[in-house]
This record gives C-alpha cells, structure tokens and sequence, in this order.
C-alpha cells in the first residue's frame, strides 16, 4: 500500500489516499458558497486529490468561528454547494464536506482582520454558547451554557445539515470535533465543568460526540463514509490526551464512524505545541494500531513523506492542507516525484512531460 493505492471506504473509493483537509476560506456571505469556494476547490480536484474536504461548515448561524463562514443550516445553501459538488465529482475526485459548530469560539473576526469579537454591525452576535460560560480567552465572548433542551436542537441541527449535505452531491461527511470549538469543548476537561450527564467522566464528556455521531449516522447513507476530525492531544495538563482519543475512536467506530482524522490542540490559547514536520502522525499511528482507519494531519509537505505514512501503516490517509494552498497541483507532480503513474486532465497533458 502506499499513496496512490485506490482506497475503497464502504461505496466510495478513491483514487489515491491523499485529501484535501477542511480549510477556512472566511469568504461568504450569508453561509453562501459562491465562485471562491468552486475555484478554490474545484482546482484541487483537478491537481489529482483523491477527496476535496469542504472548510468548516456552520449547521447553525450562530455556530460560525466568523460572520464569513460557509454554513448550511439552510435548504437555500444547498444549490450553490451541488454546483461545487458537481464539478469536483466531474474532474474525478471524491467531495466531502466537515459540519461544524464553533461554541465558544464563534463570532470572531478574520485571521486577516484585527482579532478579537466580530461586532453586530460587522456581522457578529452577542450570544455564543459552549459547555460551560467559560471564554476562551479574554478575546472572545463570554458564552452561555447549552441546557438539555439546547443541545438536542445542536444534534438536530447537525442532522438537518447532514441531509442537506447528500443533497447537494457530497459523498463523504467529516463531524468536526476538533480545534477548540463546540464538540471538543464538550470533550475536554480542560472547558466542561458541567455536572450533569454531559459533564465530568470521560463517559458524560464524550456524551454529546456520541449523540451527534449516531444521529448523522442515521440520517446519511449507509453506502457513504463517515469521518470524525478529533484533537487527539490538548498538550496542556489535565487535558484530553491520547490514550482518550484512541478510547473514543472505539466506541465510534462501533457507531458507524469510518475514519478518525487526528489533528491536535485549539482547546486553550497558549497550549504549548511542540509543531514540527509531521508532529501530528503518532496520534493517527496510535489509532491506526487500536483496528481504526485514521487520517493523518499536520505539517506534511513532502510527497516522500506523505508516502511513508501510508506505507510504514502510520494512517490510512493523508490530510494536506497549507502544501495544497501553495499548490494545488501537489498530487500530480507527487505522483511524478515517486515514479507512479496517474491521469492527468486532458485538457494539461501536453504539460505532463
């Protein structure tokens, strides 16, 4: 096995394990996909990616990181997304969409833009909810506590936005519990303090990930994958850690979740990270070697790197993020760089050689 080895996940397969992971382009308006997103995404299904992940996609408004977030809390988000949809499946490649819910996290301004809160008349609201009425940090809202009430409508909402996701032409849905935002922060100890049955043991904690995994399941396709992206280590005391995301990929995996893509860290601002080439692979290694298919994430650059993940058995897949913003075209001149043989589009074959 190795990169360009076809990857088959229940129906889907693709052809080769390199994916395009979930990145925040913060360039809509009204959660509206529109020409960016086609172009920028439509470009890496042309440089020969296996599966192009939408960014972080807000199931409600209020769970946007900005007011320029992509959403699809509503049906009227779904034609724009078919069209992206439409032409990524076209150019051979497999599209997927990451559902998200920020907590805690949302209603804050661009990575470009002065940080902190995104006021109302910049598109902001007053009202975040999390866990627990704990900030982030002294930049960001303070939140609400979601009641029992509040979180079934969280869970639903990730369902309405999980239909609406096969609607618009999506073959794999990723539930995005990593980075600090809502469902990590029901994970980590480090922001629940609830006391209730979705707080303190690991069991209460990992309640809400449970719930919201069951219900997507039920509502997706049983021939289409499922993907969880977790943040496998808080690297901070007294956080989530390792031995809990191998634990939980478990108890998912039993749910239906397919693959665990492993990222790391955003549950507190200054966790120290030790961020280096591939620093993030020995957590998708760990849960790879418990029987769970897993993504590997985090500084991978090179295409003989990206190789020796799949075949030294560290992931299953490799997740490329910023190497893909600098080159959208990373997977075709990795397949050169290694000797292997894959189709370009026609219309650049003349530039193949």
């Amino acid at each position: 096995m190795h990169l360009f080895t076809p990857m088959h996940i229940r129906e889907v397969v693709l052809r080769n394990r390199i994916a395009v992971s979930p990145m925040c382009q913060y360039s809509s308006e009204d959660g509206f996909a529109n020409d960016w997103h086609l172009v920028h995404l439509g470009a890496r299904a042309v440089g020969g990616a296996g599966l192009v992940m939408a960014e972080a996609t807000a199931v409600t408004p209020d769970g946007r990181i900005s007011p320029q977030d992509l959403g699809i809390w509503s049906d009227a988000h779904v034609p724009n997304l078919a069209r992206i949809t439409k032409f990524i499946r076209a150019q051979g490649a497999a599209a997927g969409i990451q559902l998200a819910h920020a907590g805690r996290k949302a209603s804050t301004r661009r990575p470009w833009e002065p940080s902190g809160v995104a006021p109302e008349e910049e598109g902001g609201w007053s009202r975040v909810v999390a866990p627990s009425p704990i900030p982030f940090s002294d930049r960001t809202l303070t939140p609400e506590a979601l009641d029992v009430t509040e979180i079934r409508s969280v869970i639903d909402a990730f369902v309405q936005a999980t239909r609406r996701s096969h609607e618009a032409g999506f073959q794999v849905v990723e539930i995005h519990g990593a980075h600090g935002y809502l469902l990590h922060q029901f994970l980590s100890p480090l922001s629940n303090f609830r006391t209730d049955e979705y707080g303190g043991s690991f069991e209460n904690r990992i309640r809400l990930v449970c719930e919201v995994t069951e219900a997507v399941r039920a509502a997706w396709p049983n021939d289409l994958p499922l993907f969880l992206r977790v943040s496998a280590s808080d690297w901070a005391e007294g956080g989530w850690k390792t031995d809990d995301t191998v634990r939980l990929a478990k108890i998912v995996q039993a749910l239906g979740v397919d693959l665990i893509d492993c990222s790391s860290g955003g549950a507190i601002p200054k966790a120290e990270i030790p961020v280096g080439s591939g620093y993030q692979v020995p957590f998708s290694r760990a849960v790879r070697a418990a029987g769970v298919p897993s993504a590997a994430v985090g500084l991978i650059t090179a295409p003989a790197q990206a190789d020796a993940i799949i075949r030294n058995g560290d992931a299953d897949m490799v997740m490329i993020a910023r190497e893909l913003l600098r080159d959208p075209h990373w997977p075709l001149h990795a397949a050169r760089e290694l000797g292997y043989e894959i189709s370009w589009p026609v219309q650049y074959e003349r530039a193949k050689d």
